[in-house]
């Protein structure tokens, strides 16, 4: 029996050997090159490690609960068009506000505001997807495009009415960054998204049959309609605690999500779940530690995790295609 098919037959197997390759990334993201700092390194990579961890396990949750719902293993919440609201959302604040007096602005506050905003249009964006004739994937994929491109659009008018010097403010939170995160917004994401992940813990059974099928859910007794609703808005929570906290992310969850099924040769949620959380914790945690430590890259790392994921979402794709 080969390795893989032994750590499928035991998924316990799988998700220690996952904590381990995630603990050591830890580590060695908090040692190496500390050179004997560890009042500085604790507090600062700390700091940063914890962002990390929070958003590699609210995106690949969030993202294994779409896909769940959707029963499609190509939609993310991020495709849906969710980081071009959140790239409106700073092009209007710096329009209105300016860059100067929006840095002035609490970041408890800000993020607050901002969480609060996407939760509140993607709760109703999702409800009128999955309600009545909307519920159909190809409608849903259809109208996540359409607004991402009005998204987009209207920040691309509000870009051109923005000062130039402003738009350097504008341009930097237009993609994901692990290296600027307030310390005293970790505490506010961390809760809510512990939350949120009790919360689908005590479902999984649930999501278990929902992965199904809607028919056959409903003939199994399970409430699919209230189901839907609440997964649909734990998602939401999910999404835009981990945007309003580094940025957009698009791809990554997309990444993690597949590998983690793949790995699990599973659908079970007890495994899937943790699995595509402790793999969001090796990439970023890990590929920080190699493009920092190893190769001595500038290079941001949502650009390499963006590009896996984008890789990703093109071999599904044409895999769909060939069948």
């Amino acid at each position: 029996m080969s390795a893989t098919a032994c750590i499928r037959r035991h998924p316990s197997r799988l998700l220690g050997v996952l904590s381990l390759l995630a603990a050591a990334c830890c580590v060695a993201f908090l040692t190496i090159g500390a050179a004997g700092q560890w009042d500085f390194v604790l507090v600062h990579r700390g700091a940063r490690l914890a962002a990390l961890l929070l958003v590699a396990h609210a995106v690949a949750l969030s993202t294994v609960l779409f896909q769940t719902i959707t029963h499609n293993r190509i939609l993310t919440p991020s495709v849906m068009g969710f980081d071009a609201l959140y790239v409106l959302i700073q092009a209007v604040l710096i329009f209105t506000l300016g860059a100067q007096q929006l840095g002035g602005i609490d970041p408890r506050l800000k993020f607050v505001g901002e969480v609060v905003l996407m939760v509140g249009l993607s709760g109703l964006l999702f409800r009128w997807l999955f309600s009545g004739a909307a519920g159909s994937l190809h409608m849903t994929l259809l109208v996540g495009i359409v607004f991402g491109v009005l998204f987009r659009s209207l920040t691309s008018f509000v870009v051109r009415l923005i000062d130039p010097n402003e738009f350097m403010v504008l341009q930097d939170r237009m993609f994901a960054s692990f290296n600027m995160v307030p310390a005293q917004l970790l505490s506010a994401a961390a809760l809510a998204v512990a939350l949120v992940s009790v919360a689908v813990w005590r479902m999984r059974h649930a999501l278990d049959t929902l992965a199904l099928g809607r028919e056959l859910a409903i003939n199994l007794g399970l409430d699919h309609q209230r189901l839907v609703r609440r997964v649909l808005v734990l998602v939401a929570v999910l999404v835009s605690v981990s945007t309003a906290l580094v940025g957009p992310v698009t791809f990554f969850g997309l990444l993690v999500a597949n590998l983690a099924y793949q790995l699990a040769g599973s659908h079970r949620h007890r495994v899937v779940l943790p699995a595509a959380g402790l793999l969001g914790a090796i990439f970023l945690v890990g590929g920080q530690v190699v493009l920092e430590r190893v190769f001595s890259f500038g290079t941001a790392l949502s650009v390499v995790v963006e590009f896996l994921g984008g890789l990703m979402f093109i071999a599904l794709l044409l895999r769909r295609g060939a069948r």
